[in-house]
């Protein structure tokens, strides 16, 4: 019960609809009609501006890190698992609200950047890497989309070679939890991938977030 009643709390924490928020008190509009349709980051920064976008990824990623750092503190019982395991079980809750939130229709984000956060609360060295993979493919391309299908693929990839040749001792929970994200990830994404195998995605210029920051 300690366990269930955890998982509830990251979920609704996951479901707070930050986009969709955004959206509202901004400029009165549901994000959802808007631009891409998706309620993330991205799309805020597409319909909204640059300052609504990073507001949005900020507290996106913080829902993923307070889930699974702090919702498994709070003291409801004794758990039946160990700590790391319930840190990945209460970030994958609060993915699952993001995506699937009950507070706006089950229509939600595609879940990257509150995923991205629960994997920095739990294994920050592969999210570094997985950072890295994704600045480099952004500033490259220009598709946040691409970055984004790159980064979830070479999370699982990464936990596996630091396990076998950096003496890491990451627990198979963690490398089947980030595999099952990444294949969410990519299928959240399908229509993404269509669009760049089409080469019609949509971009965001490059290096344009710091242009327009020097520019202020």
């Amino acid at each position: 019960m300690a366990l269930a009643g955890l998982l509830l709390i990251a979920y609704l924490l996951g479901a707070f609809p930050t986009a969709v928020l955004c959206g509202k008190l901004l400029r009165g509009i549901d994000i959802r009609t808007q631009g891409s349709g998706n309620a993330g980051a991205t799309n805020t920064w597409r319909v909204l501006g640059w300052k609504a976008g990073v507001c949005v990824l900020l507290i996106d990623l913080g829902k993923g890190i307070a889930a699974a750092a702090l919702v498994p503190r709070i003291p409801l019982g004794t758990l039946p698992l160990d700590p790391t395991s319930v840190a990945i079980l209460c970030g994958l809750a609060a993915v699952i609200g993001h995506v699937f939130p009950v507070t706006t229709g089950f229509r939600g984000g595609k879940g990257v950047a509150t995923g991205a956060g629960m994997l920095l609360a739990v294994a920050p060295i592969p999210m570094g890497i997985t950072l890295g993979v994704f600045v480099f493919a952004l500033l490259g391309t220009g598709h946040v989309s691409l970055g984004s299908i790159l980064g979830a693929v070479c999370v699982p990839v990464t936990i596996v070679l630091l396990n076998a040749f950096a003496g890491a001792a990451y627990p198979p929970l963690l490398i089947a939890l980030t595999a099952a994200l990444g294949a969410f990830v990519l299928f959240t994404h399908r229509s993404n991938i269509v669009r760049l195998l089409h080469g019609n995605e949509r971009t965001v210029s490059r290096l344009v977030a710091w242009r327009r920051l020097l520019r202020r």
